[in-house]
């Protein structure tokens, strides 16, 4: 749903708000007593709109990261499904992808801002309404790419699409700020309530 709190809550553990009651533990340490540097070093972000810049693929993909080769960003490329059509371009991975990637599709873009965060290989990834905005043949793409991106590392994600979740450890359910249902998907699907009724809306 909509409006639900859902961005809002998972905006607390980068600390881009801070908890007014209650705490926030990572392997039991509460994020106030990290700098926001590295608690935030911790974290690689793919989200609806990706943040792209007027430069090459090449420095898209490696922004933000002093130690990387061109090795390392054509690895986190392929492994994002984006090296193919970056590949296809004029001047590969030294091509100019214009305005906010304004020469791109929407699916190109998303897999560009999933290569840079399959390159940050942070332990926590937070994906918020990262497939929302696509085609369904670009949807499949991305998919593939997140799935790759989440492998070994916790995850935080956000979805409309209940596809994308299917497969998580825990699932919340937020409506109107509150957290309403939590469990696996079957667990979730065996109550019949909310989560039930988005589940067969979109079936």
């Amino acid at each position: 749903q909509s409006g639900s709190g859902k961005s809002t809550f998972v905006d607390l553990l980068p600390r881009f708000y801070d908890v007014t009651e209650g705490e926030i533990l990572i392997d039991g340490l509460n994020i106030k007593e990290f700098s926001l540097k590295s608690l935030r070093n911790l974290m690689g972000n793919v989200n609806q709109e990706p943040i792209l810049f007027n430069d090459t693929f090449y420095n898209n993909i490696a922004f933000g990261l002093t130690q990387s080769n061109e090795q390392d960003v054509i690895a986190a490329a392929k492994i994002a499904n984006a090296h193919d059509f970056i590949m296809a371009t004029p001047n590969g991975y030294y091509n100019s992808i214009g305005d906010r990637g304004s020469k791109l599709s929407g699916g190109q873009r998303q897999r560009v801002s999933i290569a840079r965060a399959i390159l940050k290989n942070p332990p926590i990834m937070i994906l918020d309404e990262a497939t929302s905005a696509l085609d369904t043949e670009s949807e499949r793409l991305v998919q593939d790419a997140i799935e790759n991106l989440m492998k070994n590392r916790t995850s935080l994600v956000i979805a409309h699409r209940l596809s994308t979740v299917k497969n998580a450890d825990l699932i919340c359910v937020l409506h109107e700020g509150e957290i309403v249902e939590r469990g696996k998907h079957d667990e979730l699907l065996a109550k019949g309530g909310i989560y039930t009724k988005l589940y067969e809306l979109q079936s």
